[in-house]
């Protein structure tokens, strides 16, 4: 038994956490430990997801993303289960390093996206790069992230999934975030013998009429930020370029929506919270 297998199975929720920012584009590490606080104790969450697609990890220095993994593992040690690092990169070089230092700082897993610049054209080929991200951190689990509106990488899940075991001994599962149900029911059902943990990343069910209202606003990475801002009370910030910040009339709708559903229990949110993702 490699020691990736042995540690706990990650399962039930597992937020992808936004990387808090200041005004000026900096990043916020002051309010991580709040931020860890509110997952733990208000929302009952103890596994998390950082740097990745809503953390604009890709959007981060390879310095930033170590530091940001670095202050979540440090700030939830002893509160919470698993801190998943995504370490993908387009280049391998820069993925190994963030893997290794991942496993390093004492995360619980690692994940990675496939490259999408110069992508892989085949299962293979993209089984390789990712094996080599697994190999730079041994003893860590490891996660696919399938996300393929974002990577352009049309390799369906289940096709990956086959055999993958045999060329990456810490797999341990995916994180799928895509619309193909078939997919994603062809991966469950053909790997029930196995251990893999499968995590639905296109989960907005429980708010389904909070998201079709501001999906006709236009809503993304900037508006997630905005929107925990006030169901928070934790002053996220803006995004980094090149995405722009939610404009004030989307807050305000948005805002006014969460109210009307009773999602709202910050109803006195400072100015300057708001401010500063709006």
């Amino acid at each position: 038994m490699t020691m990736a297998s042995s540690k706990k199975k990650l399962e039930g929720l597992v937020a992808a956490t936004i990387t808090p920012m200041t005004e000026n584009g900096e990043i916020n590490f002051s309010v991580i430990g709040q931020y860890v606080d509110y997952l733990v104790e208000e929302q009952g969450v103890k596994s998390i997801f950082v740097n990745g697609t809503t953390g604009e990890g890709l959007s981060l220095s390879i310095s930033e993303r170590r530091q940001v993994a670095e202050e979540w593992v440090t700030k939830g040690r002893n509160k919470l289960d698993q801190v998943v690092i995504h370490v993908g990169a387009l280049s391998l070089k820069e993925s190994q390093e963030l893997a290794k230092h991942a496993a390093e700082i004492g995360a619980d897993g690692i994940a990675v996206i496939a490259p999408f610049f110069l992508k892989p054209w085949n299962k293979d080929v993209l089984i390789n790069f990712l094996k080599e991200v697994a190999a730079a951190a041994p003893a860590l689990p490891f996660y696919y992230y399938h996300i393929p509106a974002l990577t352009g990488i049309k390799i369906r899940a289940e096709e990956l999934l086959d055999g993958i075991q045999d060329k990456i001994p810490t797999f341990q599962g995916l994180k799928f975030s895509d619309t193909d149900l078939l997919d994603f029911g062809q991966c469950v059902d053909q790997n029930q013998q196995r251990q893999f943990a499968f995590l639905f990343g296109v989960d907005e069910f429980c708010i389904q009429r909070f998201i079709n209202f501001v999906v006709k606003l236009g809503f993304g990475v900037s508006q997630t930020k905005a929107i925990m801002t006030l169901v928070s009370g934790i002053p996220m910030g803006p995004p980094r370029l090149p995405l722009q910040k939610a404009s004030r009339e989307f807050t305000d709708n948005a805002e006014a929506k969460l109210k009307s559903l009773d999602f709202l229990p910050f109803t006195g949110l400072k100015d300057r919270n708001l401010e500063a993702c709006s």
